[in-house]
């Protein structure tokens, strides 16, 4: 089996994923500009089909929301504003959105999303397991450390070569 190089560079998906209200999500502009078309056209595209996207796979920001989104992308080219809230879309909207848009593209960008989406997923997976470890072993040495300091100073004592005895000045009296 071969595989095919994707269309679309992931560093380029990455950067077009944010979490908000705790989910992983894509802003409809973003993926309008990944599959090549406008963002009305898409957004038109999801209203046709309404019971294909539920609040979980697709929902709109507030006004609030999208203001804080238009701060982090700083200051914004011409054109770049909101002049509608923008929808943003889960993993599984995205997923979806291959059904609404029927082209070629359409399908390579999904495939390339849904592995970047895939991706991150594993690797949250692996930095819970590694704090997890982490936790466990602090929990294991924590009441350890007196010990362990403890044990440090007897080591270094041990180290320390003996002083030579010293000789006593002035007169002794030996007791024979």
């Amino acid at each position: 089996m071969t595989t095919k190089v994707s269309i679309i560079p992931a560093g380029r998906i990455e950067q077009s994923i944010y979490l908000i209200r705790g989910h992983r999500v894509m802003l409809d502009r973003d993926l309008a500009a990944l599959y090549g078309v406008e963002t009305g056209n898409l957004n038109k595209a999801v209203k046709r089909n309404p019971d294909r996207f539920p609040t979980d796979f697709m929902f709109q920001l507030t006004r609030e929301e999208a203001e804080s989104l238009r701060f982090q992308f700083g200051s914004l080219k011409r054109g770049q504003h909101f002049k509608y809230l923008p929808c943003v879309f889960t993993e599984q909207g995205v997923a979806m959105l291959s059904s609404v848009l029927n082209s070629r593209r359409a399908v390579q960008v999904n495939i390339a999303i849904m592995r970047v989406f895939v991706r991150s997923r594993e690797m949250i997976s692996n930095n819970k397991e590694l704090a997890a470890k982490l936790a466990d072993l602090e929990r294991k040495i924590e009441g350890h450390g007196k010990d362990i300091q403890n044990l440090f100073s007897a080591i270094r004592q041990l180290m320390t070569p003996p002083e030579p005895p010293r000789r006593q000045i002035g007169f002794h009296v030996r007791n024979d």
